[in-house]
């Protein structure tokens, strides 16, 4: 299979059924955005440099408030766009705020992407992105789904998409 053409996910693809999912209690999902919430500005500080390969910066809008965010990932060019590992599936907020918009603005290397057409993929498309050590970590941990976004044509925005700021999360 070429990287310049994605394989397309199967029926585990579909919402709920995602089988890549860290599986998670309630009180340890409160731990984790308890803890999103101390880590990620200072994580945002360094994400999307240059010198800060493995961590960018998603921009995107949330899909019923509208409010701005600034979201850190683990993120990694592929082909004409961005592969990023979808760590606790389906539940991710990002995840959905950049389907419903069709895109997002993403940080990357020290310079602004738009990206659009966010599409499921599995670890065969996506894992030749990442190095050795990061395949092997998201192997250990199971993570086998991952979205590709692609460039954006030059001055396509969706209305929903997010400018890149210093504030969100």
């Amino acid at each position: 299979m070429s990287i310049n053409q994605p394989t397309q996910l199967t029926q585990k693809a579909v919402p709920g059924a995602a089988s890549n999912a860290i599986t998670i209690s309630p009180r340890a999902r409160r731990l984790i955005r308890l803890l999103a919430r101390l880590v990620n500005p200072l994580v945002l500080a360094v994400a999307g440099r240059r010198r800060m390969p493995i961590v960018g910066i998603l921009h995107h809008r949330g899909r019923r408030s509208g409010r701005a965010y600034a979201t850190p990932l683990g993120m990694r060019p592929l082909g004409d766009g961005f592969v990023v590992p979808r760590t606790f599936g389906e539940h991710s907020a990002w995840y959905h705020n950049v389907r419903a918009a069709g895109g997002a603005m993403v940080t990357w290397g020290g310079a602004d992407h738009s990206l659009f057409q966010p599409q499921l993929v599995d670890a065969a498309t996506a894992m030749p992105a990442f190095p050795r050590y990061e395949r092997r970590l998201l192997g250990l941990l199971g993570i086998d789904e991952f979205v590709l976004l692609h460039r954006a044509p030059a001055g396509w925005h969706p209305s929903a998409t997010a400018v890149p700021s210093a504030g969100g999360r």
